[in-house]
Order: C-alpha cells, then sequence, then structure tokens
C-alpha cells in the first residue's frame, strides 16, 4: 500500500509539499530532521492529508497530479 500525503511547513505557512511513500510517520520524520533536502529549509513540518492506495499506479498518478497546477489548486481548496 502507497500513501500519498501533503504537508505544511510550520514556520512558512505558505509552503506545501506533495510525497508518495509507503510509511508515511517514518517520512514525516525525515523531513522534520532536514533529512529531505527539498524540504529541509522549512522544517518543521505537519501532516495535512494523507490518502492510502492499493493500487501503486493510481497513487503514482494522483501524486503527479496533485503537483499539476490544477492539482495544487485542488489541494489548495479541499486540504
Amino acid at each position: 500500500m502507497l500513501t500519498v500525503y501533503s504537508i505544511q511547513s510550520i514556520s512558512s505557512p505558505e509552503r506545501y509539499y506533495i510525497g508518495i511513500t509507503d510509511d508515511v510517520a517514518r517520512r514525516l520524520k525525515k523531513h522534520n530532521n532536514g533529512e529531505c533536502p527539498h524540504t529541509s529549509k522549512y522544517a518543521p513540518w505537519k501532516l495535512i492529508v494523507s490518502i492510502n492506495f492499493v493500487d501503486e499506479k493510481k497513487a503514482k498518478a494522483f501524486e503527479k497530479y496533485l503537483k499539476s497546477g490544477s492539482g495544487r489548486a485542488f489541494a489548495k481548496k479541499h486540504f
């Protein structure tokens, strides 16, 4: 099972990150410990939403969509 997740920076609330993982708690800990170059300077982070998928292709497609322009608009409106 894969999880598509959205996190928000606590120090810079206008910053969001969309990702995919098989362990959300472990991944959030990595973001908060500065182990992810893309998110390290905006730590700490909080989890906004996580959506579980059984189908790997659907999970990857949804993550890709959320990272698109219309997907970001969707996330901003619904998350």
